[in-house]
């Protein structure tokens, strides 16, 4: 669908999907919650290697505020927090679930493409 006119900040849909996706670490946040549910700050950061606290603060803090990550505080001495997709997760992991298939099928060629160019 082509269209000339833009719409508030974005050209397109892809523009604003991968605006809200943009960053290393939110699409594998939202493929570790659809993977395992409802987590704490720990089990999410234990299951993204790599990631740093700020980074991940950060992200889910900004992914909150695009509704696609649900932060439940719980009134509880020491605090708990939990972390759910939402509705709008929930649809965003679904079409990122093709770019996933897409790369698990190409990833040892696109691996290997990498080790390559980095090795130049």
């Amino acid at each position: 669908m082509a269209t000339s006119a833009r719409r508030g900040p974005y050209f397109c849909g892809v523009d604003a999907a991968m605006d809200v996706v943009s960053g290393k670490w939110k699409s594998l946040i939202l493929w570790e919650l659809h993977e395992h549910g409802t987590l704490r700050f720990a089990e999410l950061r234990r299951g993204l290697p790599g990631v740093s606290e700020k980074m991940l603060v950060q992200h889910l803090r900004e992914m909150e505020e695009d509704g696609l990550v649900n932060r439940e505080v719980y009134p509880v001495v020491p605090p708990k927090v939990e972390y759910s997709l939402t509705e709008h997760g929930v649809s965003l992991n679904a079409a990122l679930e093709a770019m996933a298939v897409w790369g698990q099928e190409r990833i040892e060629r696109i691996g290997a493409e990498k080790v390559s160019t980095e090795a130049v």
